[in-house]
């Protein structure tokens, strides 16, 4: 003889396997949400060593322009000079492996967030030198203490903030042009995805290069100025163009550049998220 249970012991029956489905599929979002900012983070991370070895050369002649303008007539005279006097690996590399720590460091974050972020916007809107670089460490620590090391920061966080809003927006604009009716933008194979990461990265360059330049006044200046100041000093000496000087070596790095790290992060992506069958 069986007997019936109560309506409301039913009820409850329901509501509590609705209640352990619901927290089984947070829990597997979760799971997926973690699984991807760890892919993010490590596609960022070879992106940004990619970014460095395919744009240090041309970098190294940017900020050489940038801090030492009256030392050289143009961008090839500087390239020369510098291969003349310190050859490939010592001149045009100087910097390398700080270079690709601080990248990696960037990149890594940068493009974890960025996934977060885009996962956000769908969810909300419903659609898919010389010396070795610790000697250099250590002789800024010793005469400018831990202060030393931080040098230009606020002009640094006034180029980058808007840097990126443009950096990643002429990405995504340009890889919706060139998607295909009908077609993901995730879908546009490699050469239009390493355009789209270069016209990237010629927006980006275009608009913040004048805060670039300054930045680095700031951080090879021996007294502590502000960033307006500074900025106020350059125009009145040398002119508003000389807020463009280097501007020319940095386009030409760019394109290669940030063709290679959006190139390097996406199809980095694409692997591991299939590696790890997602």
């Amino acid at each position: 003889m069986f007997m019936s249970l109560p309506h409301s012991y039913g009820s409850h029956l329901k509501f509590s396997e609705f209640a352990i489905d619901t927290e089984m599929a947070d829990s597997t979002d979760s799971s997926n949400n973690l699984r991807s900012g760890i892919i993010d983070f490590t596609a960022g991370s070879l992106g940004g060593v990619a970014v460095v070895y395919v744009g240090q050369p041309l970098d190294t002649v940017k900020v050489k322009m940038q801090t030492f303008p009256h030392l050289y007539k143009g961008m090839y005279d500087c390239l020369k000079q510098t291969l003349r006097n310190d050859g490939v690996i010592r001149g045009l590399y100087a910097g390398t492996t700080p270079a690709i720590m601080a990248n990696v460091a960037e990149n890594s974050v940068l493009f974890a967030a960025y996934g977060y972020c885009q996962k956000f916007v769908c969810r909300i809107t419903g659609v898919e030198v010389k010396v070795t670089p610790l000697q250099l460490t250590q002789q800024i620590f010793k005469q400018y203490g831990i202060q030393g090391l931080f040098r230009g920061l606020v002009p640094t966080i006034m180029r980058e903030m808007p840097g990126y809003f443009f950096f990643f927006g002429g990405y995504e604009g340009t890889r919706e042009l060139l998607a295909k009716p009908g077609q993901s933008k995730d879908d546009i194979g490699f050469l239009r995805t390493m355009a789209a990461g270069a016209v990237g990265g010629l927006v980006l360059w275009t608009v913040i290069f004048p805060t670039d330049v300054i930045k680095s006044r700031v951080q090879i200046s021996n007294k502590s100025q502000k960033f307006l100041t500074v900025g106020y000093e350059i125009v009145k000496k040398e002119g508003v163009l000389a807020l463009y000087n280097g501007l020319k070596p940095t386009l030409v790095r760019t394109i290669p550049a940030t063709a290679a790290l959006f190139v390097v992060y996406e199809y980095s992506k694409k692997f591991m998220h299939k590696s790890f069958g997602d």
